[in-house]
């Protein structure tokens, strides 16, 4: 973790606690992959929202501090301010993608990760790569100390050589103690200074080159 003083500039509230934002963390991985576990071919995304809802609310979800979105198919190339295709149902061979944003004991998880039902080759290798791509930018925010903003200058010259494309309208973002926003809201892929442990989520997104598909990965940036 950075010093308590970084911790200061980046601004969070009094009752912050590092424990438990990497808590809430750790139980909003977990409630992904239980989200993942409810969806079935043919489905929609409004299908799954229903369930999705209710089961956070089971896990102990305090409230949303933002939508849980999935995205079948197609919508997977949807960035998370835009609307889905309605009525767009999962095939037996096919992508998705969750984005949950619950808050557990007053702090913010965020989580999203890319799922494959079936067996095509494309799909199950966009969604490794995802992953990939985060790994490495992550790997370059330890190592080389640089801006948010040269972070993802990074990550779309990696996914390029990988052979996918980043998708830039998904910048990652802060996070905290519900609400972070009234300390600060910036966006990770503008920010001219390096961005602190533990509050801040890279967010990776890609597509396939020729398909209409892609994957969605994030996650803390955590020094330890």
């Amino acid at each position: 973790m950075e010093t308590s003083e970084k911790i200061t500039f980046e601004q969070v509230g009094a009752d912050f606690s590092l424990d438990k934002l990497l808590a809430a963390r750790v139980r909003s991985q977990a409630a992904v992959e239980i989200l993942s576990s409810l969806v079935k071919p043919g489905m929609t995304e409004e299908d799954a929202n229903v369930l999705a809802k209710q089961a956070l609310f089971d896990l102990g979800m305090e409230r949303e501090w933002h939508p849980t979105r999935y995205r079948f198919g197609e919508n997977t190339l949807k960035t998370f301010k835009e609307s889905s295709t309605a009525n767009t149902v999962l095939k037996e061979n096919d992508i998705y993608f969750i984005d949950i944003g619950p808050v557990f004991d007053g702090h913010e998880g965020d989580s999203g990760n890319t799922f494959v039902i079936g067996d095509d080759p494309d799909m199950r290798a966009c969604a490794k790569a995802v992953k990939e791509v985060f790994e490495k930018v992550k790997q370059c925010w330890l190592t080389e100390n640089i801006s948010g903003k040269a972070l993802y200058e990074y990550a779309e010259h990696t996914a390029q050589a990988m052979g996918w494309q980043l998708n830039l309208g998904t910048p990652g973002h802060r996070i905290g103690d519900f609400p972070h926003s009234i300390y600060k809201a910036n966006r990770l892929a503008t920010l001219d200074f390096i961005p602190c442990s533990a509050l801040w989520v890279l967010e990776i997104q890609i597509r396939h080159p020729t398909k209409n598909f892609g994957a969605f990965y994030e996650d803390l940036l955590l020094s330890n």
